[in-house]
């Protein structure tokens, strides 16, 4: 009965926020990257489905999380804010993570925000937290080691 208890109360405290590495709204693996000076806690989209559904539906975000998107292949992308009720930056970086545009996103607005050029990855942070970070473009950034 004991075993069973200890079980249920690790299995609880993964739930919380912050348990287990998974974030409760988006349920994905999370990576710690630094961006600028500031390190983030993003949650990892690199599948089409969890690309698609990115940050949509929440109503907020914590300070220190964002998104990556992760693609197959470089390519110019293009990001809009369907369902999304959070306003959003938007970062986006070259098959070297280095960082190629940056961009301020609208809630629910469906005009395109387009790389410019070819990229591979994308992480969308709090609206305001890039310029905070003080992340610019042309920077070197590190793509850590991402769960599987």
């Amino acid at each position: 009965m004991e075993s069973i208890l200890v079980c249920l109360l690790i299995l609880c405290s993964c739930l919380l926020p912050g348990g287990c590495d998974h974030p409760p709204a988006g349920g994905l693996p999370v990576v710690g990257m630094k961006i600028g000076s500031q390190t983030f806690q993003l949650e990892v989209a690199d599948t089409d489905s969890t690309r698609e559904r990115g940050l949509m539906h929440r109503d907020s975000m914590p300070a220190d999380h964002g998104m990556i998107f992760i693609f197959d292949a470089p390519q110019e992308l293009n990001f809009y804010m369907k369902n999304t009720r959070v306003p959003l930056d938007i970062i986006f970086l070259d098959e070297n993570a280095k960082v190629i545009s940056i961009a301020s996103m609208r809630p629910y607005d469906w005009n395109t925000t387009s790389s410019g050029s070819p990229a591979l990855y994308a992480i969308e942070l709090n609206q305001g937290a890039a310029g905070r970070s003080g992340v610019a473009v042309g920077d070197q950034l590190h793509i850590p080691a991402l769960p599987k």
